[in-house]
């Protein structure tokens, strides 16, 4: 009687890029699913396991009768098509709306090739799993998990098969394979054994093998050994089988599972950070995605153009792709690096025609501008308003070659708004461009129209050191004598200090939050690992950028003589004040700008930096004033405590320090990085690295060649954008989601004379409640209605009311903290239906 029966899952892990560019990545799966057919169909009672859609495409338009003959093994049920996803993604820096697109672009396609839903999400491979997920897979049909990634030494767990219990209280079965999943070929029998040895317990097991990485799958000999492996040892039952079958034996025991209310992390922690245009250009492409598709759905549902269906699809599956798990994370070479950054171009390039599009649809019914105007409008995508700092570039009706420049006014309904002009994109000698900065409130959902007139007679701002500014706000004066540029409103204090060129006060809300010298650009001791395979955390100080000395800061900056002050103001009005600073270090340069409001607590810092350092990395420093601050970082759908021992730690669009003891939190949003650790005293964010690529330890030394120049990531220019702000503890926490939604997915501007003539646009979807965010705003994948998708960011119940106005369509709706959920606008029944991931409908809302 056997008492261990072992489902033996047979796989070929194949990673599409990683050593290798997609082409040969499609040809190795021609050729490892060509013969797993063979085995298919010679070997009774075989059942050979893959997933990752991305790959049957390939086959379908590459080798069409192997796709066929693929089909009819999966009917006969030897070939089975297990977890459903476009691709085994990184699993912690996709947002969650990504992880719902590569679910549906995977789930839709087997579906109608195959007619297969399978049950257990699969990924095998990726580095760690964010909590996030478990909802997202619950209410995409999943009820199990299986991974490999992280092991026990980096993340001990009671045991391998337990409950994985998401934010919001759902639930999965999730197994994490131990033996990993990839076999030497021709000893898979002796790697089964060993691992039986090694692990006594347990009478339920699930075994992946098969040669994997670059294909391979089974051997003749693996399965003529595992057979005889089978006869021989009458205490083992093993089964060709399939994930869905073994979680299905496993639910009957979920009673007695352990329950794990945490992520999946950490393992290999330098992928956070690693191949930085990567992981910038994959964010910007989430943002425009998920942007256009609400602009778009505005502009159809209102019948001003059609639904680019085709189109977004081919987003989506760019934007998937780049997701894969040693393409974002890092790890790949360079030419999977080339090829990602193509893909992500690819991608922005469509949906910039999108916008532009749906834009000039929405704009064609605005009434013509008046003869002193130039109007300005900007697209609020988000279901709630917007009040932010808008910037907008423009053409005044001919250059102008008086020496009295234009002074650019910017009105919304009659009212002037606070405005300024700062410095233009271009650089010529004659005034044929204005840049204005406004402050603006945008309505939710819909194109909201501003309306610049130009005077003349306004002398040019200066922006000398220590000049005075306008009163409401003023910019200190003396600041060679004090030491700082000190900007003071009713609600902050900011001073920029001038023998450091860094933070030196920081003051929210009446609450003083930033010791002296923040945003400290720090060089960290750091190798050639693209993965950080060996290490939990960088918190080895190599160095710091230093002021640049006037010369320096001079050449710099272009001036082939004279001298330059490294700390200087170089926009000031009524809006904000702009200070730059410019440092260096070793061959590397960086400058830090300073955007201090005239109104509000937030600060956006902008970094560029000309990168020349090899195996280091380059962290910002800033130590809070708060006390026993706890750690919080946004993760996919939800946000998450974070290691506050020096650990490296991944997150998405924003980090915290929250102080229960002060009643106040300070928090710093970004477009664009993941990585950042906090040791209890100091923040410091990961911007980037300079390991070689895909360079490995396994072997407890780096594999770097000595006798030739080996190229290192993320040398040359590179740009970050932050967003620093702060004040008391429930406000501020409630804020940040949204404040660093609007700060990833911008408004759109663009200055516009309209034909007129036509009925004015109105909003797309609008929310009324707070915190409450609109995450997708789309047409169903199906074509017939329109889906509205909702995620509560706080923790916290909510009721929200969501309109469609253009439609006159409302619901009440109840949301529990951390909650996703999506609505279905049924537009012949005209009325709102719950729907889970996928878009299926379960009852009215």
């Amino acid at each position: 009687m056997p008492s261990r029966r072992i489902h033996l899952v047979s796989n070929a892990h194949l990673d599409p890029v990683w050593l290798w560019e997609w082409q040969e990545g499609a040809g190795e799966a021609l050729s490892t699913f060509r013969q797993a057919a063979e085995f298919c169909e010679k070997r009774k009672g075989y059942v050979f396991c893959h997933n990752e859609a991305v790959l049957y495409q390939w086959v379908e338009g590459l080798e069409p009768e192997l796709f066929r003959r693929i089909r009819k093994l999966v009917r006969e049920k030897t070939w089975h098509i297990m977890g459903g996803w476009f691709v085994q993604p990184d699993c912690n820096m996709p947002s969650g709306e990504s992880f719902v697109r590569q679910i549906l672009l995977g789930r839709r396609y087997f579906a109608e090739k195959f007619g297969v839903t399978p049950r257990t999400a699969v990924n095998l491979d990726p580095f760690g799993h964010t909590r996030g997920l478990v909802q997202i897979l619950a209410k995409s049909g999943y009820s199990a998990y299986l991974c490999c990634r992280p092991g026990n030494r980096e993340c001990p767990l009671p045991s391998d098969e337990f409950v994985w219990v998401g934010y919001d209280g759902s639930e999965v079965l999730a197994n994490r394979a131990s033996a990993h999943y990839c076999s030497v070929g021709g000893k898979e029998r002796e790697r089964l054994e060993k691992w039986l040895t090694d692990n006594p317990e347990g009478d339920l097991i699930i075994h992946l093998w098969g040669i994997g990485n670059h294909g391979g799958g089974p051997s003749r000999k693996d399965l003529t050994d595992l057979a005889a492996l089978a006869k021989e040892r009458p205490d083992l039952e093993l089964i060709h089988s399939t994930p869905d079958a073994y979680f299905e034996e496993l639910e009957a025991r979920r009673a007695t599972l352990p329950r794990r209310e945490r992520d999946l992390n950490p393992w290999a922690v330098g992928c956070y950070t690693s191949m930085s245009r990567v992981k910038q250009g994959h964010r910007r492409l989430e943002n425009e995605l998920f942007s256009a598709e609400k602009m778009v759905t505005t502009a159809w549902l209102q019948g001003l153009m059609p639904y680019p269906q085709d189109a977004f699809e081919e987003v989506m599956s760019d934007l998937a792709f780049v997701e894969f798990h040693d393409i974002l994370p890092g790890s790949a070479i360079p030419a999977g690096e080339d090829g990602a950054l193509r893909m992500i171009g690819h991608g922005l390039e469509t949906l910039s025609r999108l916008k532009a599009r749906a834009f000039f649809a929405l704009a064609a019914g605005e009434k013509k501008a008046a003869s002193d105007e130039i109007p300005i409008f900007v697209f609020n995508p988000h279901g709630h308003a917007v009040r932010t700092l808008i910037e907008c570039e423009f053409e005044p009706w001919e250059p102008n070659f008086d020496k009295t420049p234009w002074d650019p006014k910017v009105y919304a309904g009659g009212k002037a708004l606070p405005s300024q002009t700062e410095k233009e994109e271009s650089n010529l000698s004659v005034e044929w461009r204005k840049h204005v900065v406004f402050e603006a409130e945008l309505a939710p959902g819909r194109l909201n129209r501003f309306s610049c007139r130009l005077e003349k007679g306004a002398a040019k701002l200066k922006s000398a050191l220590g000049e005075a500014a306008e009163d409401s706000g003023a910019l200190g004066e003396g600041a060679e004598d004090s030491g700082a540029f000190m900007v003071t409103t009713a609600d902050l204090t900011a001073a920029i200090g001038t023998r450091t060129g860094l933070v030196d006060a920081y003051r929210a809300s009446g609450i003083d939050l930033l010791e002296p010298g923040a945003f400290s650009p720090l060089v960290i001791r750091d190798n050639a690992d693209p993965w950080g395979m060996k290490v939990r955390s960088f918190r080895a100080l190599e160095g710091r950028f230093a002021l640049a000395s006037p010369e320096e800061a001079a050449r710099f900056a272009g001036l082939r003589e004279g001298e330059l002050a490294p700390v200087r103001v170089i926009e000031d009005g009524v809006v904000r004040t702009v200070v730059e600073a410019i440092f260096s270090y070793g061959a590397s340069r960086l400058v830090l700008r300073y955007k201090i409001p005239k109104k509000g607590t937030e600060i956006e810092v902008d970094v560029r930096v000309f990168w020349a350092e090899r195996d280091t990395m380059l962290k910002l420093g800033l130590t809070p004033k708060l006390k026993s601050p706890r750690f919080m970082g946004q993760v996919a759908f939800g946000a998450d405590e974070l290691p506050s021992n020096g650990d490296e730690a991944v997150a998405q669009k924003w980090l915290a320090l929250v102080s229960e003891k002060d009643a106040a939190a300070l928090t710093v949003a970004n477009d664009g990085i993941y990585g950042s650790d906090w040791d209890g005293a100091e923040l410091r964010l990961s911007l980037l690295r300079s390991p070689a690529y895909a360079a490995d330890t396994w072997e407890d030394k780096l594999a770097v060649a000595r006798d030739r120049f080996i190229p290192r990531q993320d040398t040359g220019e590179r740009s970050f954008r932050f967003w620093l702000n702060g004040g008391p503890l429930d406000g501020r926490m409630e804020a940040i989601d949204r404040e660093a939604l609007v700060h990833n997915e911008a408004p759109y501007v663009l200055p516009y004379f309209p034909p007129g003539g036509r009925t004015r646009s109105g909003a797309g979807v609008v929310v009324e409640g707070d915190a409450v965010e609109v995450a997708a705003f789309k047409r169903s994948e199906d074509g017939r209605d329109i889906i509205v998708r909702l995620f509560e960011p706080t923790g916290r119940p909510r009721r929200v009311v969501v309109k469609l106005p253009a439609l006159g369509a409302r619901a009440a709706v109840r949301l529990k903290g951390f909650e996703i959920k999506t609505l279905r606008y049924d537009r012949r029944k005209k009325t709102f239906f719950e729907a889970d991931l996928l878009e299926k409908t379960s009852g009215r809302a």
